[in-house]
């Protein structure tokens, strides 16, 4: 199976037809249907049914262009990450995140010399037009003037929320958040947007914009935080209490459709690095 295969079946349906698909890689009809046909053999199904008007999936059809899909953008990626790349990206980072954006935007400038990035705060929710790319909690939704069709979510990392508290004491947590004293942070950071969804009934005491700021808090035994495991890690001193059912956190790049080499360089870099969701 080749890559080359794959394009030609995401294009095929995508474009609706054997014709328009062949256009859009600029090329024949004849060659379009050989390579499908070369592929449906070697997976011994077929991936669209053919009438008189139309090409419509199969059910292994339905099953298989997302993964095509997938594997397409993948090799883009991969690509990316080994040969250098010029222009400009608009980075976009929800309040909070990406701690070490220093180590990210080294080692792009070590790989892509001629590629600018231009880091911008946004807000956790931010318009799509501003920006290129966007880091962001996989739970938050991104708004702006174009379609949400137009709009591509990675996601890069998946842990849990769990909750930081003083020195000492249990290391389990109830899922009842009521009766304690919260530290939070502001609306519009990706991490509160989070949690709310998490705990929606909780009360915030405190609310700070720097995550030092509220560990230091949690510290004195003023309050306790609702943090992404990998960020509550990054402050041995306190207690980190985990959840029965623990809520997730997820960090997610946005991105649209038609980007070019430029965001495909950014994008494989954030996601290369293992720790990246520590970057809240």
């Amino acid at each position: 199976m080749e890559l080359r295969q794959l394009a030609v079946v995401v294009a095929v349906a995508e474009e609706g037809g054997f014709t328009a698909a062949a256009q859009r890689l600029r090329t024949v009809q004849s060659t379009v249907s050989t390579v499908v046909r070369a592929l449906e053999r070697d997976l011994g199904t077929p991936l669209f049914h053919r009438t008189t008007h139309r090409v419509v999936l199969t059910p292994a059809g339905e099953a298989f262009v997302p993964a095509a899909r997938a594997a397409l953008e993948a090799a883009e990626r991969a690509r990316a990450a080994v040969s250098p790349v010029t222009g400009r990206v608009r980075l976009g980072v929800c309040p909070g995140l990406l701690a070490d954006l220093h180590r990210t935007l080294a080692a792009l400038r070590h790989a892509h010399p001629g590629l600018a990035v231009e880091v911008r705060q946004v807000r956790c929710a931010p318009t799509e037009s501003t920006v290129d790319l966007v880091m962001t909690s996989a739970t938050c939704e991104i708004a702006g003037s174009g379609s949400s069709a137009d709009l591509v979510t990675t996601l890069l990392a998946a842990e849990e929320l769990v909750l930081a508290t003083a020195p000492g004491g249990a290391r389990s947590a109830t899922a009842d958040l009521s009766a304690l004293s919260l530290v939070d942070f502001p609306s519009g950071w990706a991490i509160r947007d989070a949690v709310d969804r998490a705990f929606p009934h909780r009360l915030v005491a405190l609310e700070v914009d720097d995550l030092a700021v509220a560990a230091g808090l949690v510290r004195a035994g003023l309050a306790a935080c609702v943090l992404p495991a990998s960020v509550a890690a990054r402050f041995p001193e306190l207690t980190v209490r985990r959840f029965d059912r623990p809520p997730p956190w997820q960090l997610a790049a946005v991105y649209r459709a038609d980007s070019g080499p430029a965001v495909a360089a950014v994008l494989a870099q954030l996601g290369s690095n293992p720790k990246r969701s520590g970057r809240v």
